[in-house]
């Protein structure tokens, strides 16, 4: 039996397994951090849950909690994990796979903690309205619509839940064949909720209608431009903000330009 005791680490022993430590803590850190920020910087097409704030606030007020995912009766809702290439822990749901079902209740929205998913937003007089929710547009892709190749199909019309709102049917003549009618989908931005149901039930391969988030999917014509018709419109022109360019054709009057034929010759 060995009887030595054993000898005291020494001061600066002590110092450099510290160190050594403090290194490899800070490597490990340094990799997490940098597999989040990949994780971050791909997730530009998330579909969040109904009432979710904007993606950069979502990101600083969700906490990675679980707690939607857990009332979804569907199992619609999925916490990104790593690989996923999506903020790590945070809600999202792949329509293709399981779209939102729009419960009445929306059982995911009031368990939140943190208001990461707005109850507010997804509320009209009081009640709860899922309806209002705005998760993604649905987007078509006409090319491979066999609708638009004239072929009769109204697979996403019918699987709409807001019937006849979100989704509507166009009917024209098939010049080729000059006896049958397209039946074309049409989608309205300020019915569709982006719930997935459409791209769900679409008939080809890969859907031709699909869901996608709305600053995404829809343009923005900016406070150069009004419907003149609609007083509602004129409300975009309260922080708008005049700006003025200048040119070389600018320096002279409107009727000096046009007289002005230099250029013509």
């Amino acid at each position: 039996m060995n009887d030595k005791k054993r000898e005291p680490i020494s001061d600066r022993r002590k110092f450099i397994l510290s160190m050594a430590r403090g290194a490899g803590l800070a490597a490990l850190g340094g990799l997490v951090w940098s597999a989040y920020v990949d994780e971050v910087t791909a997730s530009t097409l998330l579909l969040r849950p109904p009432g979710a704030l904007a993606e950069k606030d979502f990101l600083k007020t969700c906490i990675k909690c679980g707690l939607c995912v857990e009332a979804c009766p569907y199992d619609t809702l999925l916490l990104a994990k790593p690989g996923d290439n999506k903020p790590l822990g945070t809600p999202y749901f792949i329509p293709r796979d399981v779209p939102c079902y729009m419960c009445t209740d929306i059982p995911c929205v009031p368990v939140c903690p943190t208001g990461a998913l707005d109850e507010e937003s997804v509320t009209t007089n009081g009640v709860l309205d899922i309806n209002s929710a705005e998760m993604g547009l649905a987007v078509i892709d006409a090319e491979s619509c066999i609708a638009f190749w004239g072929i009769q199909c109204d697979a996403c019309y019918r699987a709409c839940p807001i019937l006849e709102e979100a989704i509507t049917i166009d009917y024209a003549q098939n010049l080729r064949t000059g006896k049958h009618a397209y039946m074309t989908p049409v989608v309205h931005s300020d019915a569709c909720t982006g719930c997935g149901m459409c791209e769900l039930a679409c008939v080809t391969e890969k859907a031709s209608i699909f869901v996608l988030p709305r600053e995404v999917s829809m343009g923005k014509a900016g406070s150069h431009y009004i419907k003149g018709w609609d007083k509602s419109d004129e409300k975009r022109l309260e922080d708008a903000e005049m700006k003025t360019t200048t040119t070389k054709l600018s320096e002279k009057s409107a009727m000096d330009s046009l007289n002005d034929s230099e250029d013509l010759y």
